[in-house]
């Protein structure tokens, strides 16, 4: 191993690092930018730019500390989640806490800098996420997706809303879309890891419901996903080539979500259950990816 692969190693074990949950913190930067360069409509400014990444990533960074602090009891419960620093007590609550303050602080600092709209969107996101859905939802209601995915719509919308005043059409349909986003993706994680989420007793749909109903669940969501996010091409915010890509993309992450899942045995069902969720999984990634990548490009 060579000394920057394992310096990479280090990094990523250190407890400040692991408390943030940098791959969801690195993975919302690429939403940022499809927002951020969508509304930039090949003009960007490179300044904001900074800003509003280091700003949404910082925000979301500290309601990952935060949501770690919360949810300390389920995730001793979960095979997954068991040795996180704040259950190994290899980070302090006091410590976690005062981090989470920093990195509020630092986020709404660089936002401030951008646009009220950005700065406010991000402190709905981060009120939904820690207030509503770490505290309540998530542990008492079957609904608890849905709200959470409030949340995780809000990065690209803050990207779009840094070169943008106020709130207009595309506002509304990327939060939609990235909010309609969420549901399938997150529906397919609870397939696969069902065992665990039943472990610590969260009401995921797949846990309180079959898996017919979820699967069905999963292809309304991917249906309505197909129609929002090709509102924006109505609304010329993006030309014709991310409208195709989009069609093709989601159309085929329909299909398999609507395909029927052949089985032998009980025990084999399960197995090709836990693999459509996989692939589930895998299409909202690199539809999330190409989609956003289309919009910075092929802005009208």
């Amino acid at each position: 191993m060579n000394k920057l692969a394992q310096l990479k190693l280090d990094v990523a074990k250190q407890p400040l690092v692991q408390v943030i949950k940098p791959g969801i913190v690195f993975g919302n930067a690429i939403t940022v930018l499809g927002g951020y360069f969508l509304a930039a409509k090949g003009n960007p400014d490179w300044l904001v730019l900074i800003q509003v990444l280091i700003g949404t990533l910082t925000v979301i960074a500290s309601g990952c500390v935060i949501n770690n602090i919360i949810d300390r009891d389920i995730d001793s419960k979960m095979q997954r989640t068991c040795d996180r620093v704040l259950v190994t007590g290899e980070l302090s609550i006091a410590h976690a806490i005062l981090y989470a303050i920093v990195l509020l602080g630092i986020g709404v600092l660089c936002l401030a800098a951008t646009t009220p709209l950005a700065l406010y969107s991000a402190l709905f996101g981060y009120v939904v996420y820690v207030g509503f859905y770490s505290l309540y939802f998530k542990r008492q209601s079957v609904w608890g997706t849905f709200i959470g995915s409030f949340s995780g719509a809000i990065p690209p919308v803050i990207g779009y809303a840094a070169l943008t005043p106020s709130i207009d059409g595309v506002y509304w349909v990327l939060f939609a879309m990235f909010a309609i986003w969420q549901m399938p993706h997150a529906y397919a994680i609870a397939v696969f890891r069902k065992k665990d989420y039943s472990a610590a007793s969260i009401p995921v749909l797949p846990v309180k419901h079959s898996f017919r109903t979820t699967q069905w669940h999963i292809a309304i969501t991917i249906a309505l996903f197909l129609i929002v996010g090709s509102l924006l091409t109505a609304l010329n915010a993006t030309g014709y080539w991310y409208l195709g890509v989009h069609l093709l993309l989601s159309g085929y992450w329909l299909f398999i979500a609507m395909k029927p899942i052949k089985f032998d045995s009980e025990q084999d069902q399960v197995q090709q259950q836990v693999k459509w969720a996989y692939k589930i999984f895998g299409l909202s990634i690199i539809i999330m990816m190409a989609l956003c990548l289309m919009m910075a490009i092929d802005y009208v």
